[in-house]
């Protein structure tokens, strides 16, 4: 019998009799079955490590890429009838008036890397479940007593859609904007004071003094900025390396190191009324002077949105910034006031008539060739022909950006951070995709020398030639007349603002003008509702903490634990050399000890006692 033994801290043996090694088999078969035995080990860590590490990686990775994509295409119906969906409502009371947006999102992964994958909830004609109604909440500044039964409608509908069981956890937010904004603050509050009061008594959504209140512009272009990135998957984290990044200083880190995540995108609003822009601001920044550092304050948002107060990895600092009067028809308005102030003095100075009939008008480089419009103020009315000089029309409203000669500064003197051009990407919405796409059919990728030419070329075009493409249907199908006519004003307004107030160069090439982000409108409310319930994955982790702290039995997952598994496998493999090569070497033994012993009996000699190994 061969004992073998090893004194390792908990010593072990075992043994085993000759007869398990077969003599029949000759040295060349065990050889090739030692060979094959180790051929098949190897090919079966190959395959552990290499086959089905790679197989659920891709697994992993095309599960990422299948949610991020259920996110921004998913058009199927809300399963009302899943337990672990959660629901939440979000009131955007605007100047015109309000509309109602419901949310809903599956129980949280567990990782605090990631966020909840929040999407817009949909009914059984899987049409989202959104509601407006008006006039504006601001309506009711002088009787609030009504604005609750003003708003029950809109909470009717949601609580029709969300199921009854999960009221009591469904958060609602009811949060105004602009209207509310120009009230009085005591109307405000009375506004509000009436909505905290009535709403818990007629509804039990999850509704505290909190969730009801007055934004600033700011806060609705934070939100606005968080809904575009959450929608493009950029708050998501990534090994890709294909895949853009941005090395950001984390504010109030100054002493750790720098952190590289996913770029994101910063947003371009040009509205009627005002225009607004956001984009984060990676790095720490600097200021020209005290005032600009306090006017700083004002239009640098910082904030977490993670789950955890305590990690950075989510903390985004956002320069945001609105401006009234620089939209597009508030542009033409100024644009025309200053037009007509400007002739009536030159007239009047001159002894002249420009205008004032329509055999004599201005000539106004902003409007088509041959186009004609009519100012009118004051009981007076001014006469137009357009040049179509898009060049001059440029030059013309230059000043109306209001530049100033201080550094770091934009439209209005405003100051606005430097933006890492080469680094970079932006979205245009609303008049920045109008101008690009409505009648020029070029929106989407940018690019400045291309607007300039199809703006140049469209200016130039007589005023009926345009006519006739529109009654073809040559032009998008929601463009009027009115597009039509303040095209060359607007693309130039555009330009100017992107270019001169921004200070954009021409050749950057990372803005995209959209409407819609994967064929939905992203409304500002998607990056309310993700912003304030960042904290609620936190709950969720702390309850699997606790289940996996209480359970005596840990699930081993084979892939997440191929380090482990590659070393006890090596360790094995190598006891199994070990022990071939021991009993190789004992058998070679014994044939020699056998010859000995065939010797002695030929010679007539006794055989000699052999000493087993110890």
């Amino acid at each position: 019998r061969i004992s073998i033994s090893c004194l390792l801290p908990a010593s072990w043996h075992f043994s085993i009799s000759p007869v398990g090694c077969p003599r029949i088999l000759n040295t060349t078969l065990r050889q090739i079955v030692v060979i094959g035995i180790l051929a098949a080990a190897v090919s079966l860590l190959y395959y552990s490590l290499v086959v089905i590490r790679n197989k659920y990686g891709r697994a992993y990775r095309d599960k990422r890429f299948h949610r991020y994509l259920a996110r921004v295409t998913d058009t199927e119906a809300t399963d009302t009838n899943n337990p672990n969906l959660n629901y939440g409502i979000v009131v955007d009371c605007g100047s015109s008036g309000s509309r109602i947006f419901v949310y809903c999102w599956p129980r949280h992964n567990g990782n605090p890397h990631d966020l909840l994958d929040i999407k817009q909830m949909r009914d059984k004609n899987r049409k989202p479940v959104v509601m407006k109604i008006k006039p504006g909440i601001s309506e009711f500044a002088s009787s609030p007593e009504k604005v609750s039964d003003y708003i029950s409608p809109l909470l009717s509908f949601a609580a029709e859609h969300v199921p009854r069981a999960k009221h009591k956890e469904t958060p609602l937010y009811i949060l105004c904007t602009a209207g509310m904004r120009i009230l009085p603050e005591s109307q405000q509050k009375a506004i509000l004071e009436d909505l905290l009061t009535d709403i818990p008594v007629h509804f039990d959504f999850l509704f505290s003094d909190s969730h009801a209140e007055v934004i600033s512009g700011k806060q609705e272009g934070v939100y606005a900025w968080i809904g575009i990135n959450f929608v493009l998957g950029r708050f998501e984290h990534t090994d890709d390396e294909d895949e853009a990044i941005v090395e950001v200083h984390v504010p109030g880190s100054e002493n750790k190191d720098a952190i590289f995540r996913k770029r994101t995108v910063g947003i371009l609003d040009m509205g009627g009324v005002s225009t607004q822009i956001a984009y984060e601001v990676p790095k720490t920044v600097s200021f020209a002077s005290s005032q600009q550092e306090e006017v700083a304050k004002n239009l640098l948002a910082e904030f977490n949105l993670g789950c955890d107060a305590h990690q950075t990895e989510h903390v985004y600092r956002v320069y945001v910034a609105t401006f009234l009067g620089f939209g597009g028809n508030a542009a033409r308005q100024r644009y025309e006031d200053n037009l007509f102030t400007s002739t009536v003095l030159k007239n009047r100075l001159l002894g002249k008539q420009t205008g004032m009939t329509s055999d004599s008008p201005y000539l106004d480089p902003c409007l088509p060739l041959d186009a004609q419009d009519e100012i009118q103020q004051n009981g007076q009315t001014l006469h137009l022909r357009g040049t179509g000089d898009f060049n001059l029309c440029r030059e013309i409203i230059q000043p109306f950006m209001n530049k100033t000669n201080e550094t770091q500064t934009s439209l209005n003197g405003v100051y606005q951070p430097a933006v890492h051009f080469q680094n970079s990407e932006f979205y245009g919405f609303s008049e920045f995709y109008y101008c690009t796409e409505d009648v020029l059919r070029m929106g989407g990728d940018y690019n400045a020398a291309k607007f300039i030419k199809a703006a140049k070329d469209y200016c130039a075009t007589k005023w009926s030639v345009l006519r006739e493409r529109f009654d073809r249907g040559l032009y998008a199908s929601h463009a009027d007349l009115h597009r039509l006519k303040y095209q060359c004003f607007k693309s130039a307004w555009m330009y100017e603002v992107f270019h001169s107030g921004f200070s954009f160069p021409v050749s950057y090439s990372s803005l995209k003008t959209a409407l819609q982000v994967y064929d939905k409108e992203v409304q500002w409310t998607l990056g309310a509702i993700l912003y304030r319930t960042r904290f609620l994955p936190l709950r969720d982790i702390q309850q699997e903490n606790f289940r996996a702290s209480h359970s005596h039995w840990r699930s081993f997952s084979f892939v997440y634990n191929h380090y482990l598994f590659f070393v006890c496998f090596l360790i094995v493999l190598l006891s199994i050399l070990l022990y071939l090569l021991r009993l190789r070497r004992i058998h070679r033994r014994m044939l020699r000890n056998g010859s000995s012993t065939s010797l002695w009996i030929e010679e007539g000699l006794p055989p000699q006692k052999i000493a087993g190994p110890l």
